[in-house]
């Protein structure tokens, strides 16, 4: 367990049951990447240091799952739980990506719990952001399991800070994957914008996230895309962010923010074939950290998500999240501490990186510089503000 004492710098929604959603021993999504995160914050000290609290996750009830989901859905479920569970394959319920295990409603609830309390939080206090690194299941829709994801936690948060009165939610998804399920909820939505930055469908799951992709007719623009290629480096990446997201979403104007955190883009996560660090993913964190306070006064809500490196990676990518949350950054040159590596050699027989960055060149061009249309990120970029800057009243080619 992560205990904290002093002064508020955040919330961190966390506890060791989250690792009860465990789909099987050889499944990529492996819990202990939970606990890893959990173990590295309070080596490092980062939650003392920011005088942050922490509270447990609860379960969440039906009628709370039923903000986004369907009832059938959620009974389907529940069905598929347990030593007998019923496996709903057209639900997305007992196939490859989401096999069965007899905890899968409950776990997959707590979950959802999770970013309701993070939520809540922020609700109580609007000068502190909350962090549940265990949440981020953004591929479940409102009637489907898929990607790895039962329940769509950051569709809970996003609808419990509507249900109390924030007028529009920016959610904002980070992870190698487009946040589709996120996406269809809102769809036809006017009071969330969608952003999703990943890797094309063209060569990844879930296939969609296209810059056509715009919203319902109940919510036009109110979806944004930016579908990067294969291969794409911090540089590009960073460009992509900055080009699009921080000119949309004071467009928009939310009330608060809902962000995912996957951290499979990481050069090391074979999931993906994104080619980040962990200092672009860290750089990542800090822009959205200063984008909740210059928009939201930090009414904002982060969660996890992807990540499938779980001893090099997620640790390291997810303590900078929950630092950047905090106002109180880990530099990348920190030293792990000896306690976690040793730890990592004696569980797992594996090193462990000396320091909480990669040493990468983090640089990237400025989108004022120019468009350079035999750079394919550049490609990209532009075809979202083609798509989405005009309705939005921004200029489609340069600020």
């Amino acid at each position: 367990m992560i205990s904290a004492t002093g002064a508020q710098g955040l919330t961190l929604v966390y506890d060791d049951a989250m690792a009860a959603y465990h789909f099987s021993e050889r499944h990529p999504m492996n819990p202990e990447r939970l606990g890893l995160t959990a173990r590295l914050l309070r080596d490092l000290g980062v939650l003392e240091r920011t005088g942050s609290a922490v509270r447990a996750p609860y379960v969440a009830d039906d009628d709370q799952l039923r903000t986004v989901h369907a009832a059938a859905y959620v009974e389907a479920v529940k069905r598929a739980s347990g030593p007998d569970g019923e496996a709903s394959p057209e639900l997305g319920l007992g196939t490859e990506d989401d096999p069965l295990f007899p905890e899968l409603h409950q776990a997959s609830a707590r979950l959802f719990g999770g970013s309701l309390v993070a939520a809540e939080a922020v609700l109580e206090d609007t000068g502190r952001p909350a962090v549940n690194f265990g949440g981020g299941m953004h591929h479940a829709a409102r009637a489907k399991a898929g990607g790895f994801c039962i329940y769509n936690d950051a569709a809970g948060a996003v609808a419990r800070l509507l249900e109390n009165g924030a007028r529009r939610v920016l959610y904002l998804d980070l992870d190698a994957h487009h946040g589709d399920g996120t996406q269809a909820i809102f769809w036809d939505d006017p009071r969330v914008m969608t952003i999703s930055l990943h890797e094309s469908g063209r060569s990844l799951f879930p296939g969609t996230g296209y810059p056509t992709e715009t919203g319902g007719e109940g919510a036009p623009g109110s979806a944004v895309n930016v579908a990067l290629p294969a291969g794409t480096r911090d540089n590009g990446w960073l460009r992509a962010y900055h080009a699009v997201v921080p000119a949309v979403a004071r467009a928009f104007a939310p009330d608060a923010i809902v962000s995912q955190h996957g951290c499979d883009g990481h050069e090391r996560d074979e999931l993906s074939n994104l080619r980040l660090s962990v200092d672009g993913q860290r750089q990542n964190a800090l822009d959205v950290a200063e984008l909740a306070r210059e928009l939201c006064e930090n009414r904002w809500v982060a969660t996890g998500g992807g990540g499938y490196d779980i001893l090099s990676t997620v640790p390291r990518a997810w303590t900078h999240l929950v630092a950047a949350a905090s106002g109180r950054p880990v530099a990348l040159r920190t030293p792990v501490p000896d306690p976690f590596r040793e730890y990592v050699v004696a569980r797992y027989g594996a090193d462990f990186p000396a320091l909480m960055g990669d040493g990468a060149e983090l640089w990237w061009r400025s989108w004022e510089v120019g468009y350079d249309p035999a750079d394919p990120v550049d490609r990209a970029i532009m075809a979202t503000r083609r798509e989405v800057f005009p309705g939005l009243g921004l200029d489609p080619w340069f600020d």
